[in-house]
This record gives C-alpha cells, sequence and structure tokens, in this order.
C-alpha cells in the first residue's frame, strides 16, 4: 500500500510517466477534451469530487512548474489557485510560475496535454494546466 495520500492508480501511473515539462489538465465537469487526449474522468455527481480536492492530491506526488489558468475565472477561484501554488512553492523549494490565458486559448492547449483528469467540479473556468517539473 502506498504512503502518500493518492489512491487512485491511474493518477498515480500518469504522475510517474511524466517527464521534464509534460503538462496534465485539471480540469471541472464540463471542460471539453480534444479527440486523442486520455482522460482518467473522477466525475461522480456534481461537485464530486471536488476541484481542488483532487488538485491537492495530486500535487502530493506531482513537481509543478508551471501552471496556466483561464483568465476568466473569478477572482476568489484565482486567488485559490494562487495560494496554493505559493504553498507547493514552498514545499518544493522553487518558485512556481503561472499565466493566465484565455479560455479559448487554454482549450487549444489542452491538445497538448498527457491526460484530463476531470472532477465532477462545477465552478465556471475551474481548470489548469500543470507542467511538470524536476525535483532536483
Amino acid at each position: 500500500m502506498k504512503r502518500t495520500p493518492m489512491l487512485n492508480r491511474h493518477m498515480s501511473t500518469l504522475i510517474a510517466s511524466l517527464g521534464h515539462m509534460d503538462e496534465i489538465v485539471v480540469a471541472d465537469a464540463g471542460l471539453p477534451v480534444p479527440p486523442g487526449i486520455d482522460v482518467i474522468d473522477l466525475a461522480v455527481s456534481p461537485g464530486v469530487p471536488g476541484f481542488f480536492d483532487v488538485l491537492d492530491v495530486l500535487t502530493s506526488e506531482l513537481v509543478v512548474e508551471k501552471a496556466v489558468f483561464a483568465e476568466e475565472a473569478s477572482a476568489e477561484l484565482a486567488t485559490e489557485i494562487e495560494v496554493r501554488l505559493a504553498h507547493w512553492a514552498v514545499e518544493i523549494g522553487k518558485p512556481i510560475e503561472h499565466d493566465r490565458v484565455p479560455h479559448e486559448d487554454f482549450k487549444t492547449r489542452t491538445k497538448q496535454a498527457r491526460a484530463v483528469i476531470r472532477t465532477g467540479e462545477c465552478t465556471p473556468y475551474a481548470n489548469v494546466i500543470l507542467v511538470s517539473g524536476v525535483p532536483f
């Protein structure tokens, strides 16, 4: 049994397979997924699991170098993402860059993701692209 909080074997396998600068998407329930992109669908019902629940567990194993999210995200959502990025930066001892892009550009960029992890989140624009870093 694993010692870290992540129990989902598909997410764990994905993280173990990532190289430096690979991208994954943590998505709300409504984000369209481009054809050919793997989906780890965790959505059970509206709000379950929540976006931040999945994001927090994911980053317990993933070194994040950069995050990208939509300009259209509410101030509250953007602040919560930025707060978490600051906390993760302290944990890994490195700064984590972040960019905000128009949602249409965000959706286009998902075409280069290794996978999309779909949550049950129903908050508009609760999506983030995580760019994997290295632990050294």
